[in-house]
């Protein structure tokens, strides 16, 4: 049987962690193969572990056509679905998957004319995910979760969102490390889950006095300069601030690990 590969859709959904791809090659070994592939032409759909697995063990695996997709949309658009509704998918990834769905009908081009008969079915039953609170729905989160989500996305390091992913954050922690500088943010990432967590607790805490300053300022209590300055002031003094616990949070964390060093010599 000729089974081609694409590295585009191996990719496409986050990988097993290397306890979770363990697990799966000792019950395929166990028990064989019990889910087919999903083919769409030769092309490997769905099962890209599983081929791997029972192709190094020489275990008989058993294949299905999904002959109603008509592009590699439609084949995102599935495996989107079939991720977005199993339980051990993470909040995080079922907010990405979401969003990605959306980006996708959103580049859509309608065309009212076209056949019922010929749409594929991921056409068909296609939602616009016109709004946020839709895109939370088709996710199973919050909408704020998705605004937090899109945050990170946007703006947080590698490092930041492999820590997310990881569990070693949550989102809305990570939505708050994200506003910081790159370097600080893989500082707060090299430091561990403790300096990550008093990092957002820093951002978090500034923004709330920064809040609370512009509520309780009375018309004549202003400063004589534009509220543009007055933000870009306000901006840079939270960055230094986070920047400087970030840095006594980093040397502390070293301060630590040559003690600990010493002790277990």
């Amino acid at each position: 049987m000729n089974i081609t590969l694409q590295e585009e859709l191996r990719i496409y959904i986050d990988p097993l962690t290397p306890d979770e791809h363990d697990a799966l090659e000792r019950s395929i070994l166990a028990e064989g193969c019990r889910d087919a592939l999903v083919l769409w032409g030769d092309v490997l759909v769905d099962g890209h572990n599983r081929y791997g697995i029972c192709q190094k063990h020489g275990i008989p695996f058993n294949t299905v056509q999904h002959a109603q997709f008509k592009s590699m949309d439609d084949v995102h658009l599935w495996m989107i679905d079939q991720h977005l509704g199993r339980r051990s998918v993470s909040d995080y990834q079922r907010g990405v998957l979401a969003l990605r769905k959306k980006d996708i009908l959103s580049a859509r081009v309608p065309v009212p004319s076209l056949d019922s008969d010929q749409a594929s079915p991921a056409v068909k039953a296609a939602d616009p995910l016109s709004s946020r609170e839709a895109i939370a729905r088709a996710a199973r989160i919050s909408s704020t979760t998705v605004s937090q989500i899109e945050k990170i996305q946007k703006t947080a390091t590698p490092e930041l969102v492999a820590a997310v992913k990881a569990g070693d954050i949550s989102i809305n922690a990570a939505a708050a490390v994200a506003s910081l500088p790159v370097d600080d943010q893989v500082a707060a990432v090299a430091g561990g889950k403790k300096e990550l967590q008093q990092a957002a607790r820093q951002v978090r805490e500034a923004k709330a006095q920064a809040r609370s300053q512009a509520v309780g300022a009375m018309p004549d209590q202003a400063p004589e300069q534009d509220e543009g300055a007055q933000s870009t002031e306000s901006s840079q003094s939270l960055i230094k601030r986070l920047q400087q616990t970030i840095h006594d949070l980093s040397a502390e964390n070293t301060q630590l690990k040559a003690r600990l060093a010493e002790l277990t010599a």
